[in-house]
């Protein structure tokens, strides 16, 4: 069976950038479809279970005010409805996990809740439907338009055929880009290509940053339950990355300011100076409470040991794509059983087997997230590509921060590349903030699809940073108000780029719209 629904604006993937890009189209007045292959929107905060990556300036500038809000109701979400003690309550910084990589580390439900709360009056007005459980497996064009995308639900019996004025791929992997035959690259390029000194000599389409498929799990100290043995346990307990003298099941990995060191980690706090993990990704920390909740803390196991870096799920075949899919389950399953059951303490004992899954916390029966992390995607062959001399700290020098005049929003992350597929290759490269140029969100040859995630046009190497949660969502929203504005004006994207006039109305529309398109002045000294 086959409907047909038609919108001003069709978004395929409901993750991070797909929901900025449908609630900034939706506030512009536009009629919008987004589709999403899980039952969760929301992307890397639910459905791929990773809290917010953020720059240091987070709380006070340095992403769109929409992102704010989002950060913000989390906050409240959980001063209105946890028992918080005095000083959590008062806190307006509350990390509610406390955890160490994040600001606003939280439990993903809670991002669902607050992004279904966003969407809510634009949703139940039929501005914007959301089509869940759905992913595309067709596209119609006409010369250099997309005319339609067809998305099937996961049962196999419906399907939809959307139609629009624009299409803004947001899916995790760029999966509108060979449908429509857009230009794209994938994986790693060329030194000669991109000039870039830490790129490859020759392209390599298939050299992708790894995935990690995250598992939740709590810790009851008296507790054991431990899981049955995985069967690429053995596998996995002896196999050695090509950049460690240990087994990747170890306390043992890359250092992250200099890759080709390793440190040493730990499960736990401790007083001997040696990084904990547990608290690296924590999202439940009873300690804030002023009564018990429950057993213990909760945390995020996306760590370098569940890395998954034995084969791209990108530009291979679908059997090929299942058995990384499922390699990359069986790594996490693995970590978790080792865990349990071999990793050293510090007190000169094996095993943790209080460690629990906790699957309710990711909505899943197994204890491991709806969907993989996917840190790299197909990227468009755009009229800009950002490149690593764009934002790398050492070849911008004295230059600072790289300016544009189309820029439609900022950001700020590492150049930080988690080990490739084929290479085992891992960056961190120390960046200046940056700015997101609006060429690199106009396709070369397509003119009614727009990226809105992270298959802007960059390199790989520039993902390592423009992949992040504020990143992300600033890309999504600037798309959905780009093709807004395109409907209203009757022009496309790229006529608001090449026309001084509309490009100044386009980026004044952003501005009320609360997205920033410049970092202050002075910003490296703050």
């Amino acid at each position: 069976m086959i409907q047909e629904l038609v919108a001003d604006v069709i978004i395929i993937g409901g993750g991070l950038g797909g929901t900025s890009a449908a609630l900034a189209a939706a506030k512009a007045g536009m009629k919008v479809v987004v589709t999403e292959e899980t039952d969760w929107i929301g992307g890397q905060l639910t459905s791929q279970a990773v809290p917010p990556d953020e720059h240091r300036w987070i709380e006070s500038f340095g992403c769109t005010a929409s992102y704010r809000e989002f950060r913000n109701r989390v906050r409240d979400y959980y001063k209105r409805n946890y028992p918080l003690n005095e000083q959590a309550l008062n806190d307006p910084e509350l990390n509610p996990g406390n955890a160490w990589v994040s600001r606003v580390a939280h439990e993903p439900k809670v991002a669902l809740q607050v992004l279904e709360d966003m969407l809510a009056p634009y949703v139940n007005t039929r501005r914007i439907q959301v089509l869940l459980n759905s992913h595309p497996v067709h596209c119609e064009t006409a010369g250099d338009q997309v005319a339609s995308v067809t998305v099937e639900k996961t049962d196999g019996q419906t399907r939809y055929k959307l139609r629009g004025a624009y299409f803004l791929d947001a899916t995790e992997t760029g999966e509108l880009l060979p449908l429509t035959g857009a230009e794209y690259v994938s994986g790693a390029e060329g030194r000669s290509e991109t000039n870039e000194p830490h790129a490859l000599e020759e392209a390599d389409p298939l050299d992708m940053q790894s995935i990690t498929h995250v598992a939740a799990v709590e810790y009851i100290p008296d507790g054991n339950f431990t899981i049955p043995k995985p069967d690429s346990y053995d596998f996995w307990h002896e196999y050695k990355p090509s950049f460690s003298t240990y087994p990747i099941l170890s306390w043992y990995a890359n250092e992250a300011e200099d890759t080709s060191k390793l440190r040493r980690f730990t499960m736990f706090p401790n007083d001997q100076g040696i990084m904990s993990l547990w608290d690296y990704r924590r999202i439940v920390d009873p300690s804030l409470w002023s009564v018990p909740l429950s057993d213990g803390e909760v945390t995020l196991l996306n760590w370098p040991m569940n890395d998954y870096y034995l084969g791209p799920v990108i530009g291979v075949s679908e059997q090929e794509r299942t058995r990384h899919l499922e390699a990359a389950r069986g790594l996490t399953l693995s970590l978790v059983y080792w865990l349990q059951t071999e990793a050293p303490r510090l007190d000169g004992g094996y095993g943790y087997p209080g460690i629990r899954l906790r699957g309710d916390v990711l909505g899943t029966e197994d204890g491991l997230a709806k969907s993989p992390y996917i840190r790299e995607s197909r990227r468009i062959r755009a009229q800009y590509t950002i490149t690593e001399h764009d934002v790398s700290q050492e070849l911008r020098g004295a230059k600072g921060i790289k300016r544009y005049e189309d820029s439609v929003g900022v950001g700020s992350y590492y150049l930080d590349l988690h080990p490739t597929t084929v290479n085992q290759r891992a960056f961190f490269i120390p960046n200046y903030p940056y700015e997101i140029p609006l060429g690199s969100l106009i396709p070369v040859r397509m003119t009614n699809l727009l990226p809105a995630c992270k298959n802007i046009g960059m390199t790989q190497i520039a993902n390592g940073c423009y992949r992040l949660h504020p990143t992300e969502w600033n890309i999504g929203e600037s798309a959905g108000l780009l093709a807004a504005y395109a409907v209203m004006h009757g022009i496309p994207p790229r006529e608001v780029r090449a026309s001084a006039a509309h490009l100044c109305d386009y980026q004044a529309m952003l501005e009320r719209y609360g997205v920033q398109l410049h970092w202050p002045e002075g910003t490296l000294e703050m």
